[in-house]
């Protein structure tokens, strides 16, 4: 696809970094985080303060009504929620696909070793994790990436162990190493834009996601 332009900020940029929203039948303004809802669609690339604000002032309504040329439409007051909500289940999808292809390892003593021998390409930790763990996990990754003495880091997730062993489909997942290469591209691409729209300190939508994208077409991944 080619760039699509905020309807807030007028910046151009990859879908893969903005959120579309689009009409339903009866004109209520959805999310569609996957871009594939019928009909014409809107773009937004701001965190959820910045939408917050926007729709508190008008200024996304104003916004939606030039980008959908239909007259007046019906945006729920809920609507920042409502694209939390839904790109979190897409990162959890994700983390659930992966995880039935055997692309992820799960257990701490498991991905030291992996994470040590250089076969972890991604690493992330629950939100409620302890420090220690994570600490300890951290040390075994920069020491198979050779980057010991850096500040090279796992990725600290949105939501806690209960929600990760919920996607998993497993009992008290704290921490995830991604052992494919492509695998952590997919994940990459969708967790970076939940994290930008949460403002979370991990989620730069700019780090590598085009390649992220042309990784996952290649694969034939949904």
């Amino acid at each position: 696809m080619s760039e699509r332009r905020c309807i807030l900020t007028g910046d151009r940029a990859d879908p893969a970094l903005l959120v579309r929203l689009a009409l339903s039948p009866d004109g209520m303004v959805m999310p569609d985080v996957r871009a594939k809802a019928p009909g014409r669609g809107a773009w937004v690339g701001v965190s959820r303060g910045e939408l917050e604000s926007a729709l508190a002032k008008g200024k996304l309504k104003s916004a939606l009504m030039r980008a959908f040329k239909t007259g007046p439409v019906e945006i729920p007051a809920d609507l920042p929620q409502l694209i939390d909500d839904a790109l979190e289940r897409q990162a959890m999808d994700r983390l659930g696909l992966e995880a039935r292809a055997s692309n992820i390892v799960t257990g701490s003593e498991k991905i030291e070793v992996a994470a040590r021998r250089g076969q972890v390409h991604m690493l992330m930790h629950a939100a409620d994790a302890a420090a220690d763990g994570c600490r300890k996990l951290d040390q075994a990754w920069r020491v198979g990436e050779d980057m010991e003495g850096t500040d090279r880091a796992g990725q600290v997730l949105p939501v806690g162990r209960e929600a990760l062993s919920k996607a998993m489909g497993r009992d008290n997942v704290v921490h995830l190493g991604v052992s494919d290469a492509a695998a952590a591209q997919r994940i990459g691409a969708v967790l970076s834009r939940w994290q930008s729209y949460r403002g979370c300190a991990n989620g730069d939508r700019r780090d590598a996601l085009p390649e992220a994208q042309a990784a996952e077409m290649s694969n034939g991944q949904p």
